[in-house]
């Protein structure tokens, strides 16, 4: 009887079957990208501590030398401008420390040699080849008097946690002022660290650390996993009502002929156990397919990827497994209930459906003070000093305001509907009307409906709201500390005259301008630090953000860390310039800006008579491919420092992208389970409905007009829940984007994607059009007389 029960009612459990599976799939699939994420981390983590006893995380300086000098090594690197005899690298490439000794090499040597002496170096193979870099080429390594000539050779391989593009010797690296020591090893017992660990304590506790940080990620992707299973519920209640509300004479003949309540409960709930057991096995198939298959185009697409084998958790299947199949048993229990509250003789006589009563008093109530308070503890959020309590905040008054809509629901989706309806019928005509009055008959089912869609909108539109206002602040303050595309910066001596020609003839180069400047100098520890400075020229390719006032100089924080002891509160010093006999004291303003010390115009000319050109700055088209046009201009002046403004911009937007997609991706899945219950409901409306149906035909209702008046119903729920759920989710964005982007860009200023929000509102109706293809073309197959005879 339950296989006969499942294979007659197979279509209606279909959409069922989906969203389960579904949720299910996104679970595993997370488990599958999480657990190779972690293989590709922990692949090769204790490479580097083979041959020690113990380590220092986080070392001082003192003891940092301390354990060098005793043997030891460390783990450390340093952000430098890297450039061949004949094109800049990069400004900011991370150079990690290589070692003399074989104990130490912990590297895997690809080709060549490991350096022996001070003066070579090794480099990453991946970056050799991307660079163009060969054994036997020399690489200058660093700025001004701290720069190191070194020879390659030898190419290596490393764990990605611990790689680096160029590998120096440690007495080359004691030259800079900002290396970072991350671990000490050690090669005896530790006694001069509080926090000396052996290795084995260390790499667990590393490890430890890893794991947590990769688990914050998966938790991400689950909260994801857990709205499909809530959007699941909705659609699996709305399947089971569309199946009672078809089988409720076959439930009231069971009645009829001796079966108890317990009896008939007991065969739905098998049905529904054997339903969520089905689904949920197929859903873990599914998944894993799905995640070997993600993780296997990944490394296809992207050969750096941090990502190793696949393992497939039983605590994750486990877990999916369960909550399938329990999702499933919940999202029948409600109208099972309600079905037996009808005695035999009720249910075997003609009903239009059950339960299509609005919500009382109390729920309403309930639910406006739900709605109110959501809405005051996100503005309170919005005032909180600290960012982290306050984004906690706003995520309970987001879920306390959006449970006030849920209950709501039953008089406001069909209000909304009405009123949607009214002007929908000035242009559709009576298939509008008989839509709204359709949709208003059962106010329940139909912001049950409603609310399966409202999850997935909200959830969207709050998404890409948040992301756009992101997105906007984040690249504006890129476009600030990075405005212009590429600039040639000279270091001691000025540019050629040549250079600006030849840098506009370089194909996608849009124009180019000189820029005058001085080499100027600084008082240091009572040495003389040189230090370039530039007057940024008037036009389009100057930095129209930044006025530089007379009498004040303008620095990033690396150059400033040449002359100054701390460079990040430096700003309102003052500091004496000098050009020959020429002396200007100016008020340091430090800032995260690329290329030389920017002074006024006012304020070069009274450093010298005679400025030269000290930077050419480059704006490039816009289809350009910023690599390809820095190694070009590198070529015409190689002693120059290439700064690429456009490819700092380009990777932090692909970031954006990518992380932008990935979301909405997961949330794709929720949009496309609710979409299903649209389509639940129109079945529903189809099976309830047949005798009105038929009545309408009789009465002169085309097939074309009944068609409309069901297509016109599921727009109206379509777009109804979609304009709520944009509004929501746009208000959520609005409270969030205040705590965080506030906090970190106080400028930022709240931008949602008008467009991108009208195309999320247009696509739901248009689904929602889509999904009313099926149950229209159900209810029109049936004949008038045939359907007056249902009762």
């Amino acid at each position: 009887m339950l296989f006969a029960s499942l294979r007659t009612y197979a279509r209606r459990y279909a959409a069922a079957v989906v969203a389960v599976v579904a949720a299910v799939a996104l679970i595993v699939v997370t488990n599958a990208l999480t657990s190779a994420t972690k293989s590709g981390l922990f692949a090769g983590i204790d490479a580097p501590f083979r041959n020690a006893v113990g380590a220092v995380d986080f070392p001082s300086e003192e003891v940092t030398e301390k354990y060098v000098e005793k043997g030891g090594w460390a783990l450390a690197a340093s952000m430098q401008p890297v450039r061949t005899e004949k094109t800049m690298l990069g400004q900011e490439i991370m150079v990690g420390a290589v070692s003399t000794e074989k104990r130490w090499q912990w590297q895997e040597l690809e080709s060549g040699r490991f350096p022996t002496r001070a003066g070579e170096a090794v480099v990453d193979a991946n970056a050799a080849k991307t660079n163009k870099v060969a054994i036997g080429d020399t690489l200058k390594v660093g700025t001004g008097k701290s720069a190191v000539e070194t020879t390659v050779v030898g190419l290596v391989d490393a764990p990605s946690m611990w790689s680096a593009p160029v590998y120096v010797t440690w007495p080359e690296m004691q030259g800079w002022k900002n290396q970072y020591v991350q671990t000490v090893m050690t090669a005896g017992t530790g006694d001069e660290a509080d926090n000396w660990m052996n290795t084995d304590d260390y790499l667990t506790e590393l490890q430890t650390q890893l794991n947590k940080e990769v688990n914050v990620v998966a938790y991400m992707v689950l909260i994801f996993a857990f709205i499909a299973l809530f959007v699941s519920v909705l659609v699996i209640t709305n399947t089971f009502s569309i199946l009672f509300a078809q089988r409720m004479r076959d439930f009231a003949l069971l009645r009829a002929m001796g079966a108890t309540k317990r009896q008939v409960l007991r065969s739905v709930r098998r049905e529904a156990l054997a339903l969520g057991l089905l689904a949920s096995l197929l859903g873990l198939v599914v998944g894993a397919v799905l995640g070997w298959g993600i993780v296997a185009v990944v490394r296809q697409l992207a050969e750096t990827a941090p990502l190793g084998d696949v393992s497939l958790e039983w605590p994750w299947l486990l877990s999916a497994f369960v909550l399938g199949t329990l999702t499933t048993l919940v999202a029948s229990w409600l109208p099972t209930r309600r079905l037996m509250r009808l005695s035999p003789l009720a249910a075997l006589r003609p009903q239009e459906g059950f339960d299509v009563r609005g919500a009382g008093m109390f729920r309403l109530g309930l639910g406006g003070l739900a709605t109110l308070a959501g809405v005051a503890i996100i503005f309170v959020a919005v005032g909180w000093d600290d960012a982290q309590t306050g984004m906690l905040i706003v995520l309970v008054g987001c879920g306390v305001t959006f449970i006030g809509v849920m209950l709501l629901g039953p008089a406001l989706v069909p209000g909304l509907v009405r009123i949607a309806g009214s002007a929908l019928a000035r242009v559709a005509g009576s298939p509008a009307k008989l839509a709204a009055a359709n949709a208003g008959r059962n106010p329940k089912r139909t912001a049950a409906t409603a609310a399966s869609l409202l999850v997935g909108v909200t959830l969207t539109t709050g998404v890409l709201t948040g992301m756009n206002t992101i997105r906007a602040a984040t690249l504006d303050e890129m476009a600030k500390q990075h405005p212009i595309d590429i600039a040639l910066q000279a270091e001691s001596a000025p540019l050629a005259d040549s250079v600006l020609g030849d840098s506009k003839a370089v194909p996608g180069v849009a124009d180019a301008v000189a820029v005058p400047g001085a080499l100027a100098s600084v008082e240091a520890d009572g040495k003389p630090v040189p230090v370039p400075v530039v007057a940024p020229p008037a036009g389009d390719i100057a930095m129209k953000d930044l006025t530089v006032k007379p009498g004040t100089m303008v620095v990033s924080p690396v150059a400033a860390s040449t002359f100054v002891e701390n460079s990040f509160e430096a700003s309102g010093e003052k500091v004496e310039l000098a050009v020959g006999g020429r002396k200007v004291t100016v008020t340091l303003d430090v800032r995260e800006i690329d290329g030389a010390a920017q002074i006024s115009a006012a304020t070069l000319r009274e450093l010298t008579a005679d400025p030269q050109t000290y930077a050419v700055w480059v704006r490039a088209d816009a289809g350009a491919d910023p690599e390809d046009l820095a190694g070009a201009l590198g070529v015409l002046a190689p002693d120059a420092e290439l700064i690429n403004g456009k490819a700092q911009r380009a990777w932090v937007e692909l970031q954006l992208d990518v992380f932008t997609w990935a979301v909405i991706g997961l949330l794709a899945i929720s949009v496309l389970i609710a979409l299903a219950g649209i389509a639940n409901t129109l079945g529903l409306s189809v099976l309830e409905r047949g005798r009105e149906h038929a009545l309408l035909r009789a009465l002169g209702l085309t097939k074309r007009q009944l068609r409309r008046t069901l297509a016109a119903e599921a727009v109206l729920l379509s777009a109804v829940a979609a304009v709520v759920g944009t509004a929501l989710g746009v208000f959520f964005a609005w409270g969030g984007s205040e705590i965080l982007i506030g906090d970190m860009l106080p400028d930022a200023s709240f931008d949602p994607p008008v467009l991108q929000l009208i195309g999320v509102v247009v696509v739901a109706g248009v689904a929602g059009l889509v999904s009313c293809v099926v149950p229209s073309k159900r209810a029109t197959r049936v004949s008038p007389a045939e359907g007056l005879a249902l009762d």
